[in-house]
């Protein structure tokens, strides 16, 4: 067996610290970190009156959404990183990192970023404060923490629902002048800002990219550096398709319908034109719910507004038929009902003239002309019957004229305003608007 000495002395050449040695470490650092904030002024920044604070920032996105265009905002889950010198907290020490929690964090100073657009911010806090400190020897430190950002998003909705938008994501300094304090991004545009890959949480939109920027602002106070993400967002039509376009568009064929509906068909004819107009409404008003108050139109009110003024042209071209249509069985039913009394004035006469025939056929038989009253009667009644039935058939109006082009004109024009529609929007490049050029 080996002495235990030994044995100690093999355990430290392979790298593996006994519990004296873990002990000696841990009063080590805790003698660094008590020479680190001896005389350490948390309230002044690093290089006061020296040189100006830089601290870099990236933002790594965790979950992104949902965004509300009737509040005109979105919600963010971020990992917030902040990075700065302070040549204070410098050490020699076994370690070249020290990894601290928040509790460190709140004895040293760190910038006082604020986000400028944010609504509401949450700094997690189960089971721990979520946050994260690193000093480097160089006295390099490294300040995460997990926030929840929900965040102003100016949305222009011209083109609703075929709009796309840039949210951006404001922050800096709050108290810090650029003389003072300024922020850069940590690393290249495309990479300060990243998105896990399945951090999206959105439904209505499809996130289509990030770019970062940087501004400096003027105010009474002096000029600040807003940091600027901003969030590509594109919405999705098949939601809108579904509940408003096909159900609009259906309605306008259903109006369409009475044309092809016999003009004396006055209830059927009220009830297409009434009720479209109705639906017409209803559909308005439902899409107009899940927007803003805004005071222009929308892509989606101009369709809907075409849609209202097919089906409400439909209701009005009935009206039209309705009026020119002639009203001719009101009077010449009277006219038949006249020539029916003839008709049986007539046969009552006959009738009695053959009965007369029949009580002197000796005599009549040898009166030549009476057999040519008799043939006569019968005829007369077959000429006067032809007559009515013509009087009849004229009380039926035949199609109108109107209706006629209305079948060809109202479906050829709602068809090109489709497809006009349908090209200019869908095949439109997305405006984003707002954006500030990097500097």
């Amino acid at each position: 067996l080996k002495p235990c000495g030994f044995m100690g002395t093999e355990m430290s050449a392979w790298g593996i610290t006994t519990e004296t040695d873990a002990v000696k470490n841990i009063t080590l650092f805790t003698r660094i970190l008590d020479s680190l904030l001896d005389g350490y002024d948390n309230r002044l920044r690093p290089g006061l009156g020296d040189r100006v604070t830089e601290v870099k920032t990236d933002i790594y996105v965790t979950s992104f959404g949902p965004v509300s265009d009737t509040d005109m905002e979105y919600t963010v889950d971020v990992f917030f990183r902040q990075s700065w010198w302070d040549d204070r907290l410098k050490f020699h020490g076994p370690m070249s990192i020290l990894r601290l929690n928040n509790l460190m964090a709140s004895k040293i100073w760190t910038p006082d970023t604020f986000f400028h657009n944010g609504k509401k911010s949450v700094a997690h806090n189960m089971t721990m404060p979520n946050k994260l400190l690193r000093i480097m020897e160089n006295g390099t430190l490294l300040y995460t923490m997990r926030l929840t950002v929900q965040a102003e998003c100016p949305m222009h909705l011209e083109d609703f629902p075929m709009d796309s938008h840039s949210c951006p994501l404001k922050f800096g300094s709050y108290a810090y002048t650029t003389t003072e304090v300024t922020y850069i991004w940590t690393r290249n545009a495309s990479d300060s800002v990243q998105v896990a890959p399945d951090g999206s949480r959105l439904n209505q939109y499809d996130l289509m990219g990030q770019t970062v920027n940087k501004e400096i602002i003027k105010s009474s106070t002096g000029e600040y550096t807003v940091m600027m993400a901003h969030f590509h967002l594109k919405r999705k039509i098949g939601y809108f398709v579904i509940q408003t376009y096909l159900p609009c568009i259906m309605t306008v064929i259903l109006s369409q319908v009475s044309f092809w509906l016999n003009r004396e068909s006055v209830p059927a004819r009220t009830v297409f034109g009434v009720t479209t107009v109705l639906t017409m409404t209803t559909l308005s008003i439902s899409a107009r719910n899940s927007l803003p108050k805004v005071a222009y139109a929308t892509a989606m009110d101009w369709f809907i507004a075409v849609c209202y003024a097919f089906v409400f042209s439909a209701l009005i071209e009935f009206a039209t038929v309705n009026y020119f249509t002639k009203r001719g069985w009101a009077w010449d039913g009277k006219s038949v009902v006249n020539d029916k009394k003839k008709e049986a004035s007539v046969m009552k006469k006959n009738n009695a003239y053959a009965v007369a025939v029949a009580n002197y056929a000796p005599t009549i038989g040898k009166d030549s002309a009476l057999p040519t009253v008799s043939k006569s009667a019968p005829s007369e009644v077959a000429k006067a019957r032809p007559e009515a039935k013509s009087e009849t058939k004229k009380t039926f109006n035949s199609v109108s004229k109107i209706d006629r082009m209305s079948r060809i004109i109202f479906p050829v024009l709602f068809g090109s305003f489709n497809l006009v529609y349908w090209a200019t929007y869908l095949n439109r490049e997305p405006v984003i608007r707002d954006l500030v050029p990097s500097t």
